[in-house]
């Protein structure tokens, strides 16, 4: 039988079990959208004139969406907030989870060809010249670099479709743990009062009531760090008995 203001283990049980089931759709979530952020999206395939080397680039999903990685970095601070907070802060808390796995979700459609072409040359390296009257961007093999000649027309490739799609499966994730926050977050487990500070435990948990020395005075509260407990034997009080006196006092 449980104590007036203490969940029973059975509820305890089931807010730790919806808490671990929120955390673990949210962190799926976010993992899923990082590792299709991962993948190549598109592909920048140049054909310059000859004698230059034709040159096939390939741009990933995060640089595509410079701000994805951010925005999952993002999530996973709000899951560990949700974890850390309660009440409101931990509704708000949930709320920052949605918002962001819809940010992410939308941004996975901000992609361009335009955009593909710029991510392809700053990933190459410092100018070089291999030849008078031509210039090419990039370090390393001539099928990995873009020229800039003239007549040399990037042409993009998209094959960002799939990874877009999973994009939005992870970001959904984010958004059902957020919301899920949000709708009820007192059927979430809290963290223990023995990770809180020690004057929220004590308003807490309250003085202990019918508490009495041998007298029969109410015996004084235990003292809160190693100063208080010298001080308390220094007047000839016991620190660990409630207010008994020490021996030879």
């Amino acid at each position: 039988m449980t104590t007036s203001g203490e969940p029973s283990p059975a509820r305890a049980l089931s807010a730790g079990r919806t808490l671990a089931l929120t955390l673990l759709v949210g962190a799926v979530g976010a993992a899923i959208a990082f590792l299709a952020t991962r993948q190549g999206w598109a592909q920048v395939r140049t054909t310059p004139p000859k004698p230059l080397p034709p040159s096939l680039v390939g741009v990933t999903g995060s640089a595509l969406v410079p701000y994805a990685e951010a925005l999952v970095i993002a999530g996973i601070a709000s899951l560990a907030a949700v974890v850390a907070t309660r009440n409101l802060w931990r509704r708000i808390s949930g709320l920052i989870l949605a918002l962001i796995g819809a940010g992410l979700g939308v941004s996975a459609f901000t992609i361009s060809a335009a955009g593909a072409v710029a991510a392809a040359a700053a990933s190459v390296g410092p100018a070089s010249s291999p030849g008078a009257g031509s210039v090419t961007q990039g370090s390393g093999s001539g099928s990995s670099t873009i020229p800039d000649v003239v007549g040399a027309t990037p042409h993009v490739v998209m094959t960002a479709a799939g990874w877009q799609a999973l994009v939005v499966v992870g970001a959904l994730g984010m958004i059902v743990a957020g919301l899920g926050v949000c709708w009820k977050p007192d059927r979430l487990a809290v963290m223990s009062s023995r990770y809180e500070a020690p004057a929220a435990a004590g308003q807490r948990q309250g003085p202990r009531a019918g508490s009495q020395n041998r007298g029969g005075q109410e015996a004084p509260s235990l003292p809160a760090d190693s100063a208080s407990m010298w001080e308390a034997l220094s007047r000839g009080e016991d620190p660990t008995g409630g207010g008994r006196q020490a021996a030879g006092a």
